[in-house]
C-alpha cells in the first residue's frame, strides 16, 4: 500500500506516540500493549499508526531536540520481552511506582538500571549483533562514544565536556575509548535492543495491513551526537556554539516566536560534500518507515535565523534549498513516502512552489479552519486528494479542549459547518474529516477517546509538563474500535 493511492482510494489512521501507550513500567513501549494497538487498528479498519519521532529525548523531554537522529529513545524497549528472550531474571524487576502520566525522572531511575543489566547478561559475539554494529557503523559509534561522555563527564551541554573529547583530539578519544569501553559498548547493546523490538513490531504492524508513519524533525540539537560528529555541516562558532539558530517568528502558536535554539544547517558545505548527512538521514528513515511525516517540511523553501543571543521577533528570513534538494534525492534514492508538515507557510509562493514541485501530500489541520471564510484551506470540504488532514496534532489542544476554549465566533461556525449531534464534539470532527476528499485523515487518539486540554501532549513555546499524556489500559478495547471504525466508515 503506497501513501497516494492510483485510484484515488481515501484511508484513515491514528496518532498515537509510543510513549502514550499504556504499560506497567510508566511509559509506552515496543511490547504487548503495542501490538495490542495494532489489533485495535486491524479491528478499527485503520491502515496507518503514525507515531512521534523514536529518537532519544532531548530538554524538556522533548523528541525534537534530540542528541541523535539516528538512535532510538532507550524507555521504549520493552522490559518483559528482555525477560522472554532470556536477557533479565524476574529478580532483576524491582516494585516501583508509577504515576497514569510519564513522569520522566522515575521512569529512567527504574529502567534504566534495568537495560544495563541486560546488557551485561548479552553475548556481544552474537551474529546479529556483529551485523548491526558494521550496518549502522556511520552513526553508532559517534553516537555510543557521545552518550557515554556525556554520562563520565555528567555534562548537560557540549561545552561542559574536555577539549581532547569535544575536538576529537586522537590521543585523548583513543584514550577514552581504552578506559571506558564498556560505557560506550552499553550504549551499542542498547541500540540493538531498540531496533530489534521495534523491527519485530514494525513487521506485526505491516502483516496486520497497518502502516508506521515515522516523524522526524527538521533540525537536531546543538548538543548532539550528529552536531559533535558533523561540525562543518553546521554553522557553529569555533567552541561548537551555534553562531545563529533555528526559531519561528510570532504565529498562531506563540505571540512572541519560538526560540528553538537548534543550529543552522551549513548548506554551503552540504553542497559541497552532496548532502551525504541528509542523504543518509533519509535513507535510513526510509528503511526505519513506512511513510516519513517531515516536522517544520517549509524550512527547505525557507527558513527563519536568528542570530545567537536575541529574540525570536529579530531573526530573518533565508531561502532555503528548494528543488535543487529533492531533485537530487530523488534522483539517488527514487521516490520516497513523504508528509510535508507545512504549517506556517501554507500561503507563502516559496512554500507553495516546493509542494507543487515535490508533488508530497500536505497538512490540514482543522482546528484552523473557523474563520467565517467558506473558502479556508482548513475546512474539509476545501481539502484536495493530496493533502493528509488531522482534527489537530500534537502541538493542538484535543478537537474537545479546543471548543472549550473556542470564541463565540468560531463555535457558531463550527455548530453551523461541522456539528452533527454524535455526542461529542471531537467525534463530529472525525466524521467531517472521514467525508472529506483528502488521500489520508488522521485521529489523534486523545479525539477517539473524546478528552479535554488535559489529555494535550504538548503547548509549544514550554517546556513543563509536555509529552506525558498516556493512553490508560482499558481504552483501546473493541468498543472503542467498533466506534473508530464507524466514524471513518466513508474511508473502509
Amino acid at each position: 500500500m503506497q501513501l497516494r493511492d492510483k485510484n484515488e482510494r481515501r484511508y484513515s489512521g491514528v496518532l498515537l506516540s509510543v510513549s502514550s501507550l499504556p504499560s506497567g513500567y510508566g511509559i509506552g513501549s515496543f511490547g504487548v500493549k503495542a501490538y495490542e494497538l495494532v489489533d485495535f487498528l486491524r479491528e478499527a479498519n485503520q491502515h496507518f499508526w503514525q507515531i512521534l519521532p523514536l529518537c532519544p529525548l532531548g530538554e524538556g523531554n522533548s523528541p525534537y531536540k534530540s542528541p541523535s537522529t539516528f538512535a532510538g529513545e532507550m524507555l521504549y524497549i520493552d522490559i518483559d520481552f528482555l525477560l522472554r528472550d532470556g536477557l533479565l531474571q524476574k529478580s532483576d524487576i524491582q516494585d516501583f511506582e508509577f504515576t497514569q502520566n510519564v513522569d520522566y525522572d522515575t521512569v529512567r531511575r527504574f529502567k534504566i538500571p534495568i537495560i544495563k543489566k541486560a546488557a551485561q547478561n548479552f553475548d556481544t559475539n552474537n551474529k546479529n549483533y556483529k551485523s548491526f554494529l558494521s550496518e549502522n557503523e556511520f552513526w553508532l559509534d559517534d553516537y555510543a562514544l557521545f552518550e557515554a561522555a556525556f554520562c563520565v563527564y555528567k555534562a548537560n551541554n557540549m561545552s561542559d565536556l574536555p577539549e581532547g573529547f569535544k575536538y576529537k583530539v586522537p590521543e585523548f578519544i583513543n584514550g577514552f575509548k581504552r578506559k571506558y569501553q564498556c560505557e560506550i559498548e552499553f550504549y551499542k547493546i542498547a541500540q540493538y535492543f531498540f531496533f530489534c523490538q521495534y523491527y519485530e513490531l514494525k513487521r506485526y504492524a505491516n502483516n496486520n495491513g497497518v502502516k508506521i508513519i515515522g516523524d522526524i524533525p527538521f533540525y537536531v540539537s546543538p548538543d548532539s551526537a550528529d552536531v559533535w560528529g558533523n561540525p562543518d555541516d553546521f554553522m557553529l562558532d569555533r567552541d561548537f556554539t551555534p553562531s545563529i539558530v533555528a526559531g519561528v517568528p510570532p504565529d498562531i502558536f506563540s505571540h512572541s516566536g519560538q526560540l528553538w535554539g537548534n543550529p543552522i544547517y551549513n548548506w554551503q558545505n552540504m553542497q559541497e560534500n552532496e548532502y551525504r548527512w541528509w542523504k543518509r538521514r533519509l535513507a535510513f528513515c526510509k528503511d526505519m518507515y513506512d511513510v516519513i511525516r517531515i516536522d517544520h517540511f517549509r524550512a527547505f523553501a525557507n527558513y527563519y535565523q536568528i542570530p545567537l543571543g536575541k529574540s525570536a521577533t529579530e531573526g530573518e528570513w533565508v531561502a532555503g534549498e528548494g528543488t535543487a534538494f529533492w531533485d537530487k534525492i530523488r534522483e539517488e534514492m527514487g521516490d520516497i513516502n513523504i508528509i510535508a508538515e507545512d504549517l506556517g507557510g501554507e500561503e507563502d509562493p516559496p512554500v507553495i512552489e516546493l509542494l507543487k514541485h515535490t508533488d508530497f501530500p500536505n497538512m490540514k489541520i482543522l482546528q484552523f479552519g473557523f474563520t467565517g471564510d467558506m473558502q479556508n484551506m482548513y475546512l474539509p470540504q476545501n481539502y484536495p486528494y493530496n493533502c493528509v488532514c488531522y482534527t489537530g496534532t500534537h502541538d493542538n489542544d484535543t478537537a474537545l479542549g479546543w471548543y472549550n476554549k473556542a470564541s463565540t465566533k468560531e463555535r457558531v461556525i463550527f455548530n453551523t459547518l461541522i456539528r452533527n449531534n454524535t455526542g461529542c464534539i471531537a467525534h463530529d470532527m472525525i466524521r467531517a474529516l472521514s467525508k472529506s476528499n483528502s488521500m489520508l485523515c488522521i485521529i489523534p487518539m486523545q479525539d477517539v477517546l473524546c478528552l479535554d486540554s488535559s489529555a494535550r501532549m504538548n503547548t509549544p513555546g514550554t517546556i513543563d509538563d509536555n509529552w506525558t499524556w498516556r493512553v490508560k489500559g482499558d481504552d483501546i478495547n473493541p468498543d472503542n474500535a467498533k466506534l473508530l471504525k464507524k466514524l471513518t466508515k466513508e474511508r473502509n
